[in-house]
């Protein structure tokens, strides 16, 4: 069966492996849509995600010398939705030709733990096109969730891309008035669409005055753009004591955050969202399964339209020319997807 590889950075490959067993348990999965992640799979793409040239501790949660990951990597991608065509005699649910949402990777099959899968059905009639989103839904409310917005707060989000738009929403439905800021256009019309209050483009100023200018500043910024420069002005952004949630994949050395500043002279919160986990004050309470279903359970309830996030549908073969597009163009693209045909 056809799985993507990362060869080596900047070559991609679609090979073949060989499918696995069903077990008791279990049920398979063919693969229909696969949603690239374009910053963590970015990183992979690109040689720079910190799991290549450092190891990480699990158990003591530092990145120590070694590595973690090495070349060739396969089956990378976290946003799949399948059809189940087989399951183990002891599995009734998810039951045979159920369209399922999970995680298994950019390959055409896969064999999973059928109890991964319970309440991951797409309803009737839904597109499922649709799921590919519930991971990315959920890193988006994973950063909402840690910003602690109320009602009525002034919330600035940086970067909208995929990640951004959905967290400029469902920061919207919890009650913010948010403020998007980004340097594409189309972008910020999207922001509006999905509905900010106000929406700016970076490449005019400064955001930190521009918030100024009308409140105190922001109450809490999420940052999504992934840039330390993108950082270092959130943090200028937020008022005295507010929060700033880092939530985009920072790589390198922090060059241009410089925390001698408004982050010191502020008393600036800084909090990191990453979906490893929910919020440390919320585990009692959340936890990533229940932030993707929530996310689901607003898709199908028609309160987030995913279907204006995705601009690519690719076949698998095109894998190579498509994540020269991402790395090459990414302003060009929102969500890519490849599909996996018969």
């Amino acid at each position: 069966m056809r799985v993507i590889t990362f060869e080596e950075p900047g070559h991609v490959r679609v090979g073949l492996e060989t499918p696995a067993q069903i077990v008791p348990g279990s049920v398979r999965v063919r693969t229909i849509y696969s949603g690239v992640s374009a910053g963590t799979e970015l990183t992979a793409y690109r040689g720079t995600n910190p799991y290549l040239t450092r190891k990480w501790d699990t158990e003591r949660r530092l990145f120590v010398d070694g590595r973690t990951h090495a070349y060739p990597l396969s089956g990378w991608g976290y946003q799949e939705v399948g059809e189940v065509v087989e399951a183990a005699p002891d599995v009734a649910d998810p039951p045979l030709g159920s369209l399922v949402w999970g995680i298994w990777g950019h390959r055409a099959e896969a064999v999973l733990p059928a109890d991964r899968l319970v309440g991951h059905v797409l309803p009737p009639g839904a597109d499922p096109l649709g799921g590919v989103m519930a991971r990315v839904g959920a890193i988006a409310l994973n950063a909402v969730h840690a910003a602690d917005v109320h009602l009525g707060d002034q919330v600035a989000i940086f970067g909208q891309g995929v990640i951004g738009l959905l967290a400029t929403r469902l920061a919207v439905l919890s009650g913010a008035r948010v403020v998007a800021a980004d340097a594409i256009p189309d972008r910020l019309e999207l922001a509006r669409r999905f509905g900010a209050a106000e929406t700016f483009d970076v490449a005019a100023g400064s955001v930190a005055e521009f918030m100024r200018k009308r409140v105190e500043g922001a109450d809490t910024v999420i940052e999504l753009s992934g840039t330390h420069l993108g950082l270092h002005e959130a943090i200028r952004t937020v008022r005295k004591g507010g929060r700033v949630v880092a939530a985009g994949f920072y790589q390198g050395d922090g060059v241009g955050l410089r925390l001698g500043e408004e982050f010191h002279h502020n008393q600036v919160q800084l909090v990191s969202s990453q979906i490893g986990g929910v919020a440390s004050w919320l585990a009692h309470r959340w936890d990533v399964e229940r932030l993707q279903r929530t996310f689901m359970e607003l898709v199908h309830r028609g309160e987030i339209d995913v279907s204006r996030l995705i601009t690519h549908v690719v076949p698998v073969e095109r894998a190579a020319e498509a994540f020269d597009l991402l790395d090459k163009h990414q302003s060009e693209v929102l969500q890519l997807v490849f599909h996996f045909e018969e």
